[in-house]
């Protein structure tokens, strides 16, 4: 804890107030942006409310399948006759991969014709959306159907050459039955019974059952084998349930519930029919393999019985010594083991070549019997003549009989094996239709594209406020600019209530908000500017002019042009009010009165020997008329005002004129304040000629609104006409922002109502 916090008291004050401004700031941005952000998010929530309708549900089947580790009907029968057939274990991972193989989905693709595609081609989005789901087309072993608006398509059979696979057919109804066209062929064909067809790219052969009503066609399509597997693999899923249980599960998802069910029926039953068939195969050929030995071992066994027989005959019964006795048996049991041997060893053989492992054991074990026998062989040689011939055939009869019992008995063992045979894949659940869709998840659906659409309406609001530079941060527009942010004035409220009733024209604060904060900043600035008005004006023009300009429209300049004046008005001082926007100026409805009879009337007045008066329709009445005629007072006292008068086509060349020259002098004689509101600095130039005349040139920016770049470029054009900007005034601050951002704002301080 203790360390927590000499890290909190070792971080400067600084940064971590400008840690909480960046982060206010970026959280002010965004409700800034608020109605983009609502824009976006209702744009999200239209998509997936229109997706949710576009798509199909989706339905899921799943199934069961135990994989046993061996057969155990072959274990049943003792050691001997399982020793004859290779022990088998399958693996769950690779029983699942085996599943997924051409070798099980075939059979499915075959039985239900899945390789037919129908589609309804008269089906378009705005169908899909207003139905919420379409109609998919059924596969059944009887054949293809689909149900559409105008009736059911019912396809029988559909075979084509391999040049016409992946081809769209197009199939409609007909009044002698049906047309088959793919854009080159064409075929007409009868309804219910098999049709066959030749192409420019080969045959097709289709049964038709039924179409829906003439003029409504339907798309057919025979796809390939590998593409119809690979659209069942994308569907089908195959993994083991839990860890080494040896229990697969399947799952299977698709649009149409009863269509998936039963092919996951089908490939599931595919699987195990498979299985069972694997399992028996070493069982089959084990058999057809005695059934080929049997009979020669039995015609050996006779030959050798005979040829033993005919020797007794001809010699009578010989006592064989104890040593003969002994060789004998044991040659006897060599042959028994080496018949085993070959058994296995032939078996073995017809799966695996001469180099496995267990084949080469087999014949290193034959080597060492055989060996043992050419011994046994040897020693017999000593013995008499008749005594070896004697043992010979008696050795030869009893291991032929052997032989053959051995066989015959493997063999009846064998068939009771085949009988009993059964596949190591057991079906524990069986597909079964839910009807309960599994997606899209609506609810879902429409939180996440919301989502989504507010994260792209807050990247929009952020990457428009990057873009956009507006001006946010006084200190940070006097290091831009080089120029001191000598007022800031905050939003007032009931100006702003006002500002929504536009047959209200009275903006001063003086009569709406005479205690807020905005009209407390206006008058900080009237002291700003006494304070801060140049010295050793010239005798006789005691005036100080004003002058009051922004960087573009709507900043709020004749809003401050006005309020500043009525504050000066309350020193006991004249005030001149002179709108200097004689284009679009509307100071006018500022003081409730006339643009009649203003400025550019008095300019154009005094310049008419000069300018032919068709140009500019100059009243002879008004050539007659002196200056005070062209001075309205307000009613507010102290304050008097020159409107802009009517619209010049070229107000730049009249205040250049050696006229305004004289205007200003003689005007600077009769009042204390003249408080000029000019247009804006990069709408028109009028600002910079008037900024010649100016004691002082104010620029007026708007919070949040203004460019900075072009607050920065209006100062520079300034600079160029050799005007120097004064001061700015940032306008329209909200209070709840100043206090972040600012010291520039000020209390209410006085009666509050």
């Amino acid at each position: 804890m203790n360390n927590m916090d000499s890290k909190d008291l070792s971080m400067p004050t600084g940064e971590k107030d400008n840690d909480n401004i960046d982060l206010m700031a970026m959280v002010l941005v965004l409700l800034r942006g608020w109605k983009i952000i609502v824009l976006m998010a209702a744009l999200g929530f239209l998509i997936g409310f229109l997706y949710i309708r576009y798509v199909n549900p989706t339905f899921k089947a799943d199934a069961l399948i135990q994989i046993e580790e061996n057969t155990q009907g072959v274990e049943a029968l003792g050691e001997n006759i399982s020793g004859l057939v290779k022990e088998e274990t399958s693996k769950t991972e690779t029983e699942a991969e085996l599943i997924r193989s051409r070798m099980i989905l075939e059979p499915v693709v075959d039985l239900l014709h899945l390789r037919i595609r129908l589609t309804d081609s008269n089906i378009g989005y705005i169908d899909r959306i207003k139905n919420n789901r379409i109609d998919t087309q059924i596969n059944t072993p009887e054949g293809v159907s689909l149900n559409t608006s105008n009736g059911v398509v019912q396809i029988d059979q559909f075979d084509v050459s391999p040049e016409y696979l992946n081809q769209a057919f197009t199939l409609e109804k007909s009044a002698t039955g049906f047309v088959l066209s793919n854009g080159f062929d064409e075929f007409k064909g009868q309804l219910g019974q098999p049709n066959q067809f030749k192409g420019l790219d080969g045959q097709i052969n289709i049964t038709v059952t039924e179409l829906p009503s003439d003029g409504y066609p339907i798309n057919i399509t025979k796809q390939t084998l590998k593409t119809t597997t690979d659209a069942i693999n994308s569907a089908l899923s195959v993994d083991e349930r839990g860890e080494q249980t040896s229990i697969i599960q399947l799952s299977m998802i698709g649009t149409n519930q009863q269509q998936v069910t039963t092919i996951l029926d089908q490939i599931v039953q595919s699987y195990v029919d498979q299985n069972q068939s694997r399992g028996s195969e070493e069982t089959t050929k084990t058999l057809a393999f005695m059934e080929t030995q049997i009979p020669a071992l039995k015609e050996k066994l006779a030959t050798s019985e005979t040829l033993f027989n005919n020797f007794r005959k001809k010699y009578g019964t010989i006592d064989v010594g104890k040593e003969a006795e002994l060789l004998l048996n044991e040659k006897s049991r060599i042959g028994e083991q080496l018949n085993d041997l070959k058994l296995k060893k032939a078996d073995l053989t017809t799966y695996y070549t001469e180099e496995h492992p267990m084949v080469i054991q087999i014949n290193e074990q034959l080597k060492v019997l055989n060996n043992r026998t050419q011994t046994i062989d040897n020693t017999v040689v000593g013995l008499p003549e008749i005594q070896r011939e004697f043992l010979k055939l008696s050795e030869d009869t009893a291991l032929n009989r052997e032989i053959y019992l051995t066989m015959l008995k493997n063999y009846e063992q064998m068939k009771i094996v085949e009988a009993g045979q059964i596949g190591y894949a057991r079906i524990l659940d069986r597909p079964t239709s839910t009807f309960d869709a599994i997606a899209p998840n609506k609810f879902q659906i429409i939180i996440l594209t919301m989502l989504i659409g507010t994260m792209l309406g807050v990247i929009l609001v952020l990457l428009k406020n990057l873009i956009r530079n507006v001006v946010k941060d006084p200190e940070h527009l006097e290091s831009k600019t080089g120029i001191p942010v000598i007022a800031t004035i905050p939003r007032s409220p009931s100006i702003s209530k006002l500002g929504k009733n536009k047959k209200i024209t009275d903006r001063m604060l003086a009569h709406v908000d005479h205690n807020g904060l905005s009209y407390e900043a206006i008058k900080s600035l009237r002291t700003n500017l006494i304070f801060g008005m140049p010295t050793g004006a010239v005798v006789g023009q005691s005036a100080k002019v004003i002058l009051i300009t922004g960087e573009s429209p709507g900043v709020g300049k004749s809003f401050i042009t006005a309020n500043l004046a009525e504050v000066f008005s309350q020193l006991n001082k004249k005030i001149l009010v002179i709108d200097g926007d004689m284009r679009l100026g509307e100071l006018h409805k500022m003081f409730g009165m006339s643009q009649d009879e203003g400025l550019a009337d008095y300019l154009l007045q005094d310049e008419s020997s000069l300018i032919p008066v068709s140009e500019h329709q100059v009243d002879s009445d008004i050539s007659k008329l002196n200056l005070e005629s062209f001075i309205q007072s307000t009613g507010m006292k102290h304050i008097d005002f020159i409107s802009r008068g009517r619209q010049s086509h070229n107000p730049t060349s009249l205040l250049t004129g050696e006229n305004f020259t004289h205007l200003m002098a003689t005007l600077k004689k009769q009042y204390d304040y003249i408080v000029i509101d000019a247009p804006p600095i990069l709408a028109a130039s009028d600002a910079m000629v008037l900024g010649q005349h100016a004691d002082k040139v104010l620029l007026v920016t708007k919070f949040n609104h203004s460019v900075e770049g072009q607050l920065v470029y209006a100062i520079k054009q300034m600079g160029k006409a050799n005007v120097k900007v004064d001061g700015i005034i940032l306008n329209d601050v909200q209070q709840s922002i100043i206090n972040k951002y600012s010291y520039h704002y000020h209390y209410a301080y006085g009666h509050n109502q």
